[in-house]
């Protein structure tokens, strides 16, 4: 086990925060639009296409953090057992091996967990209309990057919405069709970036009447 200051722990968490939160960015402005062009196809009405690509956000939040919790306490256990000279505490050493050992992440399995919660999710067309198998480099994306989010001190999350919650400029912004004078939300686009419950990116939502 690498054996690092407190000093290298922050810089080194300030670091992959960054760029986490930067891939967070570009899957919603690149990935997120070519899963929009996968699924209509297969599914003519746009509000569906993005209620599906925003319910597949959250289920890969859900088992990614699911399975990285499954990881820790595997990795915390082995490093109890072997002890070294470890500056840091047990936590924050355990997600640095974490950070540094990706391959204990099974993501593919993530995947068809997040495929098969879908695949019954009230919101969705059932199987039959759509196989969400289409989309599973957006969820392989998603799933890693929730993973990865998950090591750093304190971890990013997505806020999860409600359809008909009252629209929150400070969590989100409007989509172009939207009625800009409705106050609830219809449905959500993408979803707000939350660092200790603080939005640090704001997600996208349409609003009518």
């Amino acid at each position: 086990v690498k054996s690092w200051s407190p000093c290298q722990t922050r810089r080194a968490c300030a670091s992959r925060r960054a760029c986490l939160v930067a891939r967070f960015n570009f899957i919603y402005a690149k990935d997120r639009l070519d899963a929009e062009a996968i699924l209509r196809p297969y599914v003519c009405n746009m509000e569906v296409v993005q209620r599906i690509i925003y319910i597949a956000a959250v289920e890969s939040f859900h088992a990614a953090k699911m399975a990285f919790w499954k990881v820790k306490v595997s990795v915390k256990e082995t490093l109890a057992v072997h002890p070294c000279d470890i500056v840091t505490s047990l936590e924050v050493a355990a997600l640095d091996y974490i950070a540094c050992h990706k391959h204990l992440y099974d993501v593919r399995a993530c995947i068809e967990e997040v495929i098969s919660s879908m695949n019954i999710h009230p919101k969705l067309p059932c199987p039959a209309e759509v196989d969400y198998v289409v989309i599973s480099a957006l969820i392989r994306e998603l799933c890693s990057l929730a993973f990865s989010m998950q090591t750093l001190i304190p971890a990013l999350d997505i806020a999860v919405g409600i359809d008909g919650e009252l629209f929150n400029k400070c969590m989100y912004y409007r989509s172009f069709d939207s009625d800009f004078s409705a106050p609830l939300v219809a449905y959500h686009v993408w979803p707000a970036l939350l660092e200790r419950d603080v939005v640090i990116v704001k997600g996208e939502v349409v609003t009518k009447r």
